[in-house]
């Protein structure tokens, strides 16, 4: 094919086809690397500037959004872009380009970027249809929504046509227009090319909770009108049905724009010439590694591309050919490697992501799933045979382990595959990522691209290092298009930054330039107390897995909330949304609240017939508390029935509040106590229950120095003297275990609470997300010192805001289990599906070890199962 151009000629005539955001990639780049080599026209058949079609649902809500890409590389010298006439003819004997408007262009180098089409439906009625794919198509929805509401005097009813990415999308814009959205598919779940029929299942079930109907398993066959045979009524449907439809979006895939190489082909043939392009079975131009067509000085990029037999409808190929174009005809050598085919959902309130082989086609991989359906939660890994190499992923309800994992495809993982779902409650495995990795596969931005950056960016004045994510987003390009890998630069950066001796930056995320702490503040005095008003007041965008559960958690502290109300639920941990821990067969387990370790024989009599009557697997926790193992998310609301009448309380396994208050037996029988550590352990156990915080909390109360209860193990430990209460606080224990320092000593019962009030509330306005109380006391800037200082002296003058916010949580505090029983709209939440049988679920299979019942893990993944299976040769997976 082509052959790189020789970059020591000057005054060559690039000429670009197409005003995308793939045409705009590559004259950047080219500009960047040709020192004014070249001569570069871009003609563009829309009337915008090239613009951001991966945001286009902005322009969906607004119509004022600008969408439009930066705008520097148009004051380029050298560089002419011609609006609002597209091509028509390719003449390669002659190099010249006819445009539409008759003008002829000739080019010495021709890059062809006019990216596809939106596929139509072949259907009666389908000229009635809007598509999903330019600025004036979400321009003429958003009309049509506001006169149809205006006229019909009532919810105006939206059919997308198309479960992928864009319908979905498509449907949630039209919600949050205030029409009624309905999302019609005909394959048997949705998003059916990027995941497989459990995170599709997981997914339907997170649309229809997003107030999104589905109507599945049946394509349309006609488009339905009234008599005039000009408005749309309805969509009927290949198996019989129809749907009532007011306006109707068609969004089932998209075609490449290949019509220029088809008609240069047809005119050499009317010669007698050979065709000079090479077009793929299914469309488009096929390109070589190098983006050359095979023609002479022809290159294709984007969508249009045929490489290997595919064209992609995705950012990151583009923008990977682009470059590689523009490195080609600037005498580089660079080859594009292939497809990369990650997806993530932007769907608020909706978390999906899809890389590498997720369907496990390789061959000998094996896959490790964590599913629940029922509750919209499902993560896979895919790794090679020997479960060491990461082959692929996918993750819906929870798509946190993404962004730490996709720069590692292909490479060995260090640790146990399952303990990088996030789903599975073991801590994350942590490491340096390898400087080759990349890190932002939208812009192909390595690991060690940005390091070279954080500590000297070649487009700052003197190379001075970036302090800040914003710069550095700048400078890479990391970040600047989907988005998915900015917790992973974040991180990134205040790692390099830490290494250095630099100041880190604190901001929670990319939406907050705040720190959680300086956020918490911010909230309380405001007043605030939905996320929207926070996002609305401190923030930017739509929020991120960062900030909404870190406000969750800060409004839960603040104003005691219950968890699962309209606006919060969407907010909330994993585990958080089913007020129960998730188990690794997809069951929940029950933890009771038995405060300061105390029970009565009558209460343990309560959970042993739960046990029995549920079929649970019961074990006493680490915590000394009984844990009820096996449970069904549809079981949670009458087994907790049983546990509230008998008075027992949710013991918050769950949440990243306290979790119990371990205590040994103390001065009531033991011959070695010298207090009661019984009592003061249920005094504890029942003023901070439930108080949310950074993470998850754990107290003890030993009766005396010989220290039964391992209290200084624990986030604040209580120990017994002679002369009074010794209080230890900042023990951790798991993963990185850490003893807790001594605050104070000898304290009376009143102060001992006072200073544990003081301590709590400071470590909780003041911690960064997920840092527990031993990290939070590492970095505090004077350490222990500083606690005392705020603690015991009140150097913050804080003591009393302090004491009242614990007091009013006291006050206010109400168990969730017990008014999620009381509401019927709340009760919801728990039925596995709408149909939910009464009977128990038979598809679990579990075996008797010791005495009780186990799971055993099945071959393959059905209901909520976790599972290492062998990929099936040969699935069927055409949708």
């Amino acid at each position: 094919m082509n052959e790189a151009t020789d970059p020591v000629q000057t005054t060559r005539h690039i000429l670009v086809i197409g005003g995308g955001p793939a045409a705009h990639r590559f004259v950047e780049a080219l500009t960047a690397r040709s020192q004014g080599q070249f001569a570069v026209t871009v003609v563009s058949e829309e009337a915008h500037l090239p613009y951001d079609r991966v945001a286009l649902s902005k322009a969906l809500l607004d119509v004022s959004a600008d969408l439009t890409l930066s705008q520097d590389v148009w004051g380029v010298p050298g560089v002419t872009l011609k609006l609002g006439s597209g091509a028509s003819a390719i003449d390669t004997e002659s190099q010249t380009v006819t445009l539409a408007n008759g003008e002829t262009l000739n080019y010495d180098e021709l890059v062809v970027a006019t990216g596809s089409n939106a596929a139509t439906l072949s259907i009666p009625g389908s000229e009635h249809t809007h598509l999903y794919r330019y600025m004036e198509d979400v321009h003429a929805i958003n009309s049509e929504i506001a006169a149809l509401a205006t006229a019909l005097g009532r919810q105006v009813r939206v059919v997308a046509i198309g479960g992928g990415l864009l319908g979905l999308e498509a449907a949630a814009g039209a919600r949050d227009l205030g029409a009624y959205p309905i999302v019609v598919d005909g394959g048997q779940w949705l998003m059916g090319r990027q995941l497989d029929q459990g995170a599709g299942q997981a997914l339907g079930r997170l649309i229809a909770e997003q107030g999104i109907e589905v109507c599945g398993g049946s394509f349309p066959s006609a488009i339905t009108l009234d008599d005039s045979g000009t408005r749309v009524t309805g969509v009927e449907l290949a198996n019989g049905t129809s749907v009532d439809a007011d306006l109707v979006i068609v969004s089932i895939g998209v075609r490449p724009r290949d019509e220029l190489f088809r008609q240069a082909n047809e005119s050499v043939r009317e010669r007698g010439c050979a065709d000079p392009f090479a077009l793929g079975e299914r469309g488009g131009v096929i390109i070589d590694e190098t983006c050359a067509t095979s023609a002479p000085h022809v290159w294709a990029i984007g969508e249009v591309a045929n490489f290997s037999g595919m064209c992609i409808g995705l950012v990151a190929p583009a923008n990977t050919m682009a470059e590689i174009a523009a490195d080609r005809l600037c005498g580089g050598s660079a080859t594009f490697p292939g497809f990369d085919t990650a997806t993530k959902l932007k769907l608020s309130g909706v978390e999906v992501a899809s890389f590498g082989d997720a369907f496990a086609e390789a061959e000998g991989s094996m896959e490790i799933v964590y599913a629940d359906p029922a509750r919209g939660l499902y993560q896979k890994i895919v790794v090679s045979q020997d479960a060491k190499t990461l082959l692929g992923g996918i993750f819906v309800g929870d798509a946190t382990p993404y962004t730490s994992l996709r720069p590692l495809l292909g490479r060995e993982l260090t640790a146990d595959p399952g303990a990088y779902l996030s789903a599975s409650n073991q801590d994350a495995p942590s490491g340096d990522l390898p400087d080759d990795a990349i890190l932002c596969s939208c812009n192909n931005v390595s690991v060690g691209s940005i390091k070279d950056a954080v500590h000297g960016c070649g487009t700052c004045e003197g190379k001075d290092p970036v302090t800040e994510l914003g710069p550095l987003k700048t400078c890479t390009k990391a970040g600047t298009q989907c988005g998915s890998c900015i917790p992973m630069l974040k991180k990134l950066l205040e790692s390099e930054l830490a290494k250095s001796g630099v100041t880190v930056s604190r901001a929670l995320c990319e939406h907050f330039e705040m720190s959680r702490a300086d956020l918490f503040e911010a909230v309380r005095i405001a007043g605030l107390t939905t996320f929207d008003q926070v996002l609305t007041r401190f923030g930017t965008g739509i929020g991120c897995d960062i900030c909404k559960p870190t406000i969750a958690s800060i409004l839960a502290t603040q104003h005691d909330q219950y968890l699962l109300d309209p606006g919060l639920g969407g907010l909330q941990d994993t585990n958080d949304r089913a007020l129960a821990n998730m188990q690794k067969d997809g069951t929940y387990s029950v933890v009771p609240r038995i405060p300061g370790g105390e029970i009565t024989p009558a209460k343990l009599a309560v959970i042993a017939h739960v046990a029995q009557r549920y079929g649970l697997y019961t074990k006493i926790t680490g915590g000394l508390r009984i844990d009820l193992f096996g449970a069904r998310l549809e079981q949670l609301p009458d087994i907790w029935k049983e546990l509230v009448d008998a008075g027992f309380e949710s013991g918050h396994a769950y949440g990243k509040a306290l979790r119990n208050v371990k205590s040994c037996v103390g001065s009531t029988w033991c011959r070695y106590g010298v207090q009661d550590s019984v009592a003061m352990g249920i005094q504890l156990e029942l003023r901070y229950r439930g108080l949310r915080s950074p993470h998850k909390l754990k107290m003890g109360v030993s009766g005396c120095a010989r220290e039964c209860a391992e209290a200084r193990a624990k986030d604040v430990g209580v120990i017994a003297s002679t002369d009074g209460w010794n209080l230890y606080v900042g023990g951790n224990g798991g993963a990185n275990p850490a003893h807790g320092q001594l605050l104070a000593q000898g304290l009376d019962d009143e102060t001992l609470i006072t200073y544990i009030d003081r301590f709590l509330m400071y470590y909780i306005r003041t911690a960064d997300r997920l840092q527990r109380t031993a990290a939070w006391l590492a970095d505090l800037e004077g350490g222990m010192q500083r606690v005392k200082e705020v603690v015991i002296d009140d150097c913050l003058t804080l003591a009393q805001e302090f004491e009242a916010d614990v007091a009013k949580h006291v006050e206010n505090y109400e168990d969730e289990w017990a008014a999620t029983l009381k509401d019927p709209e709340r009760l919801r939440r728990f039925r596995s599906f709408v149909n939910a049988p009464q009977t128990p679920d038979n598809t679990l299979q579990y075996e008797q070890e010791r005495g009780q019942r186990r799971p055993v893990m099945p071959p393959v993944n059905v209901g909520a199962t976790i599972a290492i299976r062998p990929a099936t040769v040969g699935d069927d997976r055409e949708v």
